[in-house]
């Protein structure tokens, strides 16, 4: 399996700040310093014109649009090495097949150690988690 690379730079799309700022927190314990936000598809299109994050920790439903992960389908197939990709909803069963599998996918509410365990997988774990 190949080596993921670290994680730097991260990007939070999720329209309730509470739960995004949690997220943040929890990122940044783990030591990545650069997150940035985004609130809407719109604002999430714009940072990601700016530069692509390592990891994409995404919202299903937005407050501009109920297809968040759209944005995971874009940058999946924009150029090599895409960020690595975490879907956070309370309605996983939304998220089509084709697209799932681009990411891992998180129930809400999302547990600290449940949102470490996607960004930073266990290269030793095999199976269903």
């Amino acid at each position: 399996m190949p080596r993921r690379k670290p994680i730097r730079t991260a990007l939070i799309v999720e329209d309730d700040a509470i739960i995004a700022q949690a997220m943040a927190e929890t990122m940044h314990d783990a030591g990545i310093r650069d997150i940035r936000f985004a609130a809407t598809t719109e604002e999430a299109l714009a940072q990601l014109r700016e530069g692509r994050p390592d990891a994409l920790v995404l919202d299903v439903h937005l407050a501009d649009r109920a297809d968040g992960w759209s944005i995971a389908e874009l940058v999946s197939v924009i150029g090599p090495n895409p960020p690595q990709i975490v879907f956070a909803t309370g309605v996983p069963g939304e998220i089509p097949p084709d697209i799932a599998r681009i990411g891992t996918v998180l129930e809400k509410p999302v547990s600290r150690q449940a949102l470490l365990d996607a960004l930073f997988p266990d290269p030793a774990a095999k199976g269903l988690v």
